[in-house]
């Protein structure tokens, strides 16, 4: 699919694989990209990426991704300014990690410690539900451009009309310490799979990618001793993946029509039991 003048958004955008997949999109050519993330300094960041491909490109928006109002306030600006909206990347993500289950001694008594509910509930909000949401609204953006010209189901000798990529991630097989981020993670694999059977109709694809471990803020949250100790000795690669490693593979997806299913980049991932 050639990306050339298509209008993308991209959720958490400001920093890590977002920011990376922004900046090769704009050298695709594409005609814009909303830019959505919550750090206070959004403006300044689009002006930077703005700066560097040398044309207005990159539009910010600040706000919770989780916000319903937020996101249709985005796609109807982007469409009041530039028609449909046609690729989605929602990468904005949260982790929330400990054991799903401790027993800890108060006056030397055991008690149990279970993985607080509220942490659970904001991690499936931000990392599955919200995705989903805005992926959604992308396939909503392009099925009313399409009804507006009097289209309906599509056929293939229109091209395709529209890519969505979800971030999953190498815990969505398990990984110690993340029931609600693996948790997250695997449940997009489902929405993935029934997406790509649904909004076909539309013309639109859905693929969903699984990084690794990359250096990220939120990877780097972590800390050095976790990621030396527990991270890194388990990667084949030997080192974190750089986020441009991940934005070429969601370009990647989405230009390649006959991708609809999943892509592992997981630097030889292989957590010890």
């Amino acid at each position: 699919m050639d990306l050339d003048n298509k209008v993308a958004v991209i959720t958490g955008g400001a920093s890590g694989i977002g920011r990376a997949t922004c900046q090769l999109m704009a050298r695709e050519r594409v005609k814009a990209v909303g830019v959505v993330d919550m750090t206070p300094d959004i403006e300044a960041i689009c002006a930077d990426m703005n700066r560097e491909a040398e044309r207005e490109v990159m539009i910010p928006f600040r706000g919770d991704v989780v916000d319903s109002v937020f996101r249709r306030r985005v796609f109807a600006e982007l469409e009041r300014r530039y028609d449909c909206v046609s690729l989605c990347v929602p990468a904005a993500g949260i982790t929330r990690d400990r054991l799903a289950v401790r027993i800890e001694k108060e006056d030397g008594t055991p008690k149990p410690n279970i993985y607080d509910e509220a942490d659970f509930h904001r991690v499936i909000d931000v990392d599955l539900l919200a995705p989903i949401y805005w992926a959604l609204q992308t396939v909503t953006s392009v099925a009313m451009d399409r009804a507006r010209r009097g289209l309906k189901k599509w056929v293939h000798e229109e091209l395709v009309q529209g890519a969505i990529v979800l971030i999953g991630s190498v815990s969505s097989a398990g990984n110690r310490g993340q029931i609600s981020y693996s948790t997250a993670k695997a449940g997009l694999e489902g929405a993935q799979a029934t997406l790509s059977i649904e909004a076909i109709y539309y013309g639109v694809r859905c693929a969903i990618i699984h990084p690794g471990f990359t250096d990220t803020p939120m990877v780097r949250a972590l800390g050095e001793d976790i990621i030396n100790e527990q991270v890194l000795p388990n990667t084949q690669l030997g080192r974190l993946i750089r986020p441009d490693e991940i934005a070429n593979a969601i370009l990647f997806l989405l230009r390649n029509s006959s991708i609809s299913g999943q892509l592992w980049a997981d630097a030889g991932w292989h957590p010890r039991a």
